[in-house]
C-alpha cells in the first residue's frame, strides 16, 4: 500500500451543537459543515490540508447510530497532548487517563468527548 490506510473518520454524537463546542474548543479550530448524501443526517468537518500526512474526518449525528463505545479509538495530533487533556475536563469532556509515555513513539492521554466517545490524544512531548 503506497498510501497511509486512515483516509476519513467519523465520530458520532447525539448532540451537534454540544460536541461541535467540545471538539472546537479543545482543539482550537473550526467546524464546517458539509452537505448530507443521506436526508436527515448532519456532517461538521475537521479542517484539512491537501498534501500533509494525516486524515482527517467529521462529526456525525444520524439516526439509528449512538455515539460512545463502538470500538474504535481515534488519535489526535498535539503539540504537548497534556494541553488538549486538559482543555477536554474543563469543556464538558472527562479525562481517562493522564498524559503517559509511550516510549519512543512519544506520549498519549485518553478523554472522553462529551458524546461518551473516547478519543486519543498523541504527541512526541
Amino acid at each position: 500500500m503506497a498510501i497511509n490506510p486512515v483516509v476519513w473518520f467519523e465520530i458520532y454524537v447525539q448532540d451537534m451543537a454540544r460536541a461541535k463546542r467540545f471538539y472546537e474548543a479543545v482543539f482550537g479550530l473550526t467546524l464546517t459543515q458539509l452537505e448530507s448524501p443521506i436526508p436527515g443526517m448532519e456532517i461538521w468537518s475537521f479542517p484539512m490540508q491537501q498534501d500533509v500526512l494525516g486524515a482527517t474526518g467529521a462529526l456525525v449525528r444520524m439516526e439509528g447510530k449512538d455515539s460512545g463505545g463502538c470500538g474504535t479509538l481515534i488519535y489526535f495530533s498535539c503539540a504537548d497532548c497534556s494541553v488538549e487533556a486538559a482543555k477536554s475536563a474543563a469543556n464538558g469532556g472527562q479525562l481517562f487517563r493522564e498524559k503517559f509515555p509511550i516510549g519512543q513513539y512519544g506520549f498519549i492521554a485518553l478523554v472522553y468527548d462529551t458524546e461518551g466517545n473516547m478519543i486519543g490524544l498523541h504527541s512526541m512531548q
